[in-house]
Order: C-alpha cells, then sequence, then structure tokens
C-alpha cells in the first residue's frame, strides 16, 4: 500500500459506508462479500446508480491491497454485467474520485457504477435523494443478477 498523506482526504467524523455496512444506518445494500458491497445510492445518477466498496475501511484508491483492489474491480464488472443483464441501458459509466479536489465526499474508497441516461451520459447535476423503498426495489431487480465471487 502507498502513503496517501499527499492527498487532500475529507475528514469524515464518521464514515457513512462503515455505519451502512454495519447497520447503524440505514441504506440498501444489494449485495456483499467478506471483501467487497454492492450499495444502491440514494442518488440515483444513471439508470441505476451502484456503489461497489470494500468492507475494509480504506480512504483511497492508495490504501487497497492488490488482493482488495482485484475483489473491487471483480465487484465493479459485476456491478457492470448486472446492470447489463437488468437494465439493458446502451452505456455503462464508472468513476472514482480520490481527494477532495478529485470531489471525494466520503473517505471510504467506492467506485460508482451507473447505466446511462435516455439522452446518455450520466446527471452530474444535483439529483433529489430517493427513499430507501425506492433503492431496495432497484436492489431486487440487480439482484438476480448480481453474482459477486
Amino acid at each position: 500500500m502507498t502513503d496517501t498523506t499527499a492527498l487532500d482526504v475529507p475528514k469524515n467524523d464518521n464514515c457513512a459506508f462503515c455505519d451502512y455496512l454495519s447497520g447503524r444506518r440505514p441504506f440498501t445494500v444489494a449485495a456483499r462479500t467478506s471483501a467487497v458491497a454492492v450499495l444502491v445510492t440514494r442518488e440515483q445518477r444513471g439508470i441505476p446508480h451502484l456503489l461497489v466498496v470494500p468492507v475494509a475501511h480504506r480512504e483511497t484508491i492508495l490504501d487497497l491491497s492488490d488482493c482488495e483492489i482485484a475483489a473491487v474491480a471483480a465487484g465493479v464488472r459485476a456491478a457492470a454485467q448486472a446492470i447489463n443483464d437488468a437494465y439493458e441501458r446502451p452505456g455503462i459509466a464508472v468513476w472514482q474520485n480520490n481527494g477532495i479536489p478529485a470531489h471525494q465526499t466520503i473517505a471510504h474508497v467506492h467506485f460508482h457504477v451507473a447505466g446511462t441516461l435516455p439522452e446518455g451520459g450520466t446527471d452530474w447535476g444535483d439529483v433529489s435523494e430517493q427513499p430507501l423503498g425506492e433503492t431496495d426495489a432497484i436492489a431486487q431487480i440487480i439482484l438476480p443478477h448480481l453474482h459477486l465471487a
């Protein structure tokens, strides 16, 4: 692992993703293994918009071990395949941010995986938060197609 002290990483009192994974805060976890989890974000910027996170708390991609990044990469591929199979989107966007200047807001590495919108691309503007019932419904659609290793 690399020293990430040069990165300006957000300072979060409590890690939201760790709280979601532990059940301390409600959030839709579509699937998880001992190494990786796929979440349905409440900010749907695509059709649908998923997050892939390591279960272990790691602030940036530079903090992941080789085994962890391999598990996360496999999770990203599985999420993309599930979107393709369940939603038949014409494109799939994948992005990841490290440090405040790169627009990272939560200091727990996560990859966004989103099916494109009808007009193409994803929504980078303000989007309303979806209620848990709606993100749970997305998880039910995705789950039969989501095959985490």
